[in-house]
């Protein structure tokens, strides 16, 4: 019996540590700051393209729901990023609120849901590395050579707007973003400066041709719609003076 103090000295110690712990968990889930506009800066530990950051990426999205936490928030954390790198800061703080996620330090990498559950996200999520390697220049497409003309063939390309919106465009595998962000002005009405289009994650420039998104039957293009094109008032139709008698 001479050992039984020590034993619960032990337990008694072990308990404290462990209430300090989740008094400590507890205050930092209860704070929560703005989403910061600041990117973190990463250097990769060897020199990245941006095909192997999507392939990162899309491995982390398709497993992190899998583990723990919730598949909508996850959802909206995925979303969240995809506009803070676009630099729609807004879209990614009213994607945050709207789901309930507290951020105790005003940034994606470590952020709580209204249930307690934790989320951590990885830098490479958040921001491309400084030592990332382009796999395509910025030359004029005018510039290349005619594609076939069997891949000119249409085909439905399914869109999905931020709003929620999803919709389909007929576009073939040569035709630029900056294209297909023209026939969605005209479809939609949404100005073509107010659209940002990303595919597995990567934002696409107007030069880029689908063709080197290497899409595929079924696959959809992200929309970012900045929330001031859809706040702007429509003009309203010219009015037609009758011919009644105004009232004396």
């Amino acid at each position: 019996m001479r050992g039984v103090p020590f034993v619960c000295c032990i337990f008694h110690q072990s308990t404290l540590q462990c209430v300090a712990a989740v008094t400590q968990a507890l205050a930092t889930i209860g704070r929560n700051e703005p989403l910061k506009k600041d990117r973190p800066k990463w250097k990769s530990d060897y020199p990245m393209t941006e095909g192997q950051l999507r392939s990162k990426r899309d491995e982390f999205w398709d497993t992190a729901p899998a583990f723990e936490g919730r598949k909508e928030i996850w959802d909206a954390l995925k979303a969240a990023a995809v506009a803070l790198e676009c630099n729609d800061h807004e879209l990614a703080q009213a994607i945050v609120d709207g789901a309930s996620i507290t951020l105790p330090h005003g940034t994606l990498t470590e952020c709580y849901d209204e249930l307690g559950n934790r989320y951590q996200l990885p830098v490479y999520c958040l921001a491309p590395p400084i030592n990332l390697i382009s796999e395509r220049s910025d030359e004029d497409p005018s510039d290349s050579p005619e594609p076939p003309a069997a891949s000119k063939k249409e085909f439905q390309l399914k869109v999905r707007l931020s709003t929620g919106k999803d919709l389909r465009l007929s576009v073939s595998m040569v035709d630029t973003i900056g294209q297909l962000k023209k026939q969605l002005q005209v479809q939609e009405d949404i100005d073509a400066v107010h659209q940002r289009w990303f595919f597995s994650g990567k934002l696409l420039t107007d030069k880029t041709r689908l063709q080197d998104t290497k899409i595929q039957k079924d696959f959809v293009i992200q929309v970012i719609v900045n929330p001031q094109a859809l706040q702007a008032p429509k003009p309203s139709p010219p009015t037609t003076t009758g011919s009644s008698p105004v009232p004396e």
